[in-house]
């Protein structure tokens, strides 16, 4: 009689063959949303490290502009300055292109400044057209847009 009931208890305590199913059914959803949710964090950590690299190449330019005097901007890109409007740049120097620094310098309307406009762009920008990446570049993912007036 105690051997009876305590299959009993035994049988009542386990679990079914559908409820563990139905459990490893939940645990897997668990775990694909939580993969999922890491994977879009790892992709925008890379984004905003991407951002974040653009934006400080694109005031490194502007600080390197304020340096120069009226003459040097005017003549600005100089290749005796190894100066450059359309730069490829590498940044953890293994070999491929990260960004493209485009940089624009234009007499201000009143004649007193400069009009400078620099703009980074992904790898992806490199084959593409300067003045097309001028003009339009929310169409060719642009990562940092600076304008500013520089006078002297």
């Amino acid at each position: 009689m105690i051997l009876l009931k305590m299959k009993r208890m035994k049988l009542r305590s386990a679990f079914t063959f559908i409820e563990v199913i139905i459990l490893l059914a939940l645990v897997t959803v668990v775990i694909v949303s939580l993969i999922q949710l890491f994977s879009l964090s790892v992709l925008q950590n890379l984004r905003a490290n991407e951002m974040s690299n653009a934006i400080f190449l694109a005031q490194q330019q502007i600080d390197y502009l304020r340096t120069l005097t009226s003459e040097e901007l005017a003549s600005f890109p100089s290749s005796l300055r190894g100066e450059s409007a359309d730069e490829l740049l590498d940044l953890n120097l293994d070999g491929t292109v990260d960004f493209r620094r485009l940089t624009k310098i234009d007499v201000s309307m009143d004649g007193l400044g400069f009009d400078v406009r620099v703009l980074v762009f992904p790898a992806s920008a490199v084959n593409k057209n300067r003045d097309e990446l001028l003009n339009q570049p929310e169409r060719y993912r642009v990562r940092a847009q600076i304008q500013t007036l520089i006078t002297r």
